[in-house]
């Protein structure tokens, strides 16, 4: 295919031909995982809980830490989660 307006359409029909590609091979794991994820809850396995796991894991560990301690903090301070015992502030 020749340039048309300084568009190589050779280069742009592969581009678009190898998204295309993806986008089912896409699809295609999505059905898998969707399949994984009904076998787990099918021996009785909590599907919201693994999918918040499978999320967690992702995240680089030193993030992780700093969002765990800003929950608990966030969680803290709107009384979701007792104080400091007195005992542990007590031994400070």
């Amino acid at each position: 295919m020749a340039d048309i307006g300084g568009i190589a359409g050779d280069r742009l029909r592969s581009f678009i031909e190898r998204i295309e590609r993806l986008e089912e091979e896409r699809r295609t794991l999505s059905a898998d995982i969707k399949e994984v994820y009904a076998e787990a809850k099918g021996t009785g396995f909590d599907i919201k809980t693994m999918r918040q796991i499978v999320r967690i894991r992702r995240i680089d560990k030193d993030d992780l830490d700093e969002q765990e301690t800003l929950l608990d903090l966030y969680k803290r301070a709107l009384g979701m989660l007792p104080e400091a015992s007195p005992t542990s502030a007590a031994a400070e």
